[in-house]
Parts: C-alpha cells; structure tokens; sequence
C-alpha cells in the first residue's frame, strides 16, 4: 500500500471526502481504487498516520494558463476546497515547495476514508 503524505495539517483532512492534487508519478501513477496510507510529514520524526483512504476519483487539472484547452484548468474553488485562497496560492505554495513552476499538469485525487487514526 503506497503513502500520501501531508506536510501541513489541513483541514480537508477532518472531512469523510477530501481532495488532493498530485503531480502524475512516472512509476505508476495514482488510480481509482487505491488503497492508500495519509500520513501527516511521513519522512520526519514527527510523522503521524492519519489513516487508511481510497482513491474515488482522479481528475487531469493545470495550474498555467499554457496548458487551457489540453485539460481543465484548476478553479479558485477547487483551491479553496484543498485549503489554499485561490488558484494562484496554490501556484505559489507548488513552486516553493516543489520548484517546478513549469510542470503544471496535475491529477486532482478525490478520496474517502477508510479507516481514520485516532
């Protein structure tokens, strides 16, 4: 079972369906019907297992105006549902943490808890 990790406490993190975005993974990507462990800062001493979820759905999104018409492009919705104030938060906090501005094609994941820690 393959881990999703969080570096911040979000909020989502408390509903029965949350969302998350992913850049896609070149080994093999996320699907529908995965099982997954949430963790919260997985690689540090700090780690804490959140719980068990599963993928419900899995969504093509951009973040760059570049990418508009290839697939949907994120909403300031569906960046304020992820905990961010819009989409262009979002932009910011994906190249501060991950400095890849350039890559903007993302999979939107919707999951459900399976089983949550507590």
């Amino acid at each position: 079972m393959r881990i999703l990790s969080f570096t911040e406490k979000w909020q989502k993190l408390d509903d029965d369906v949350f969302t998350t975005f992913r850049y896609p993974r070149a080994d093999k990507d996320w699907y529908v019907g995965e099982e997954v462990q949430v963790w919260f800062k997985q690689r540090s001493p700090l780690r804490e297992k959140i719980g068990i979820a599963v993928i419900i759905g899995k969504e093509r999104r951009a973040l760059n105006e570049y990418h508009r018409g290839c697939v949907p492009l994120t909403t300031d919705k569906e960046a304020q549902d992820d905990g961010f104030e819009n989409r262009i938060g979002m932009k910011l906090f994906m190249i501060k943490r991950y400095g890849l501005d350039y890559i903007s094609l993302f999979n939107k994941l919707t999951l459900t808890w399976i089983k949550e820690e507590k």
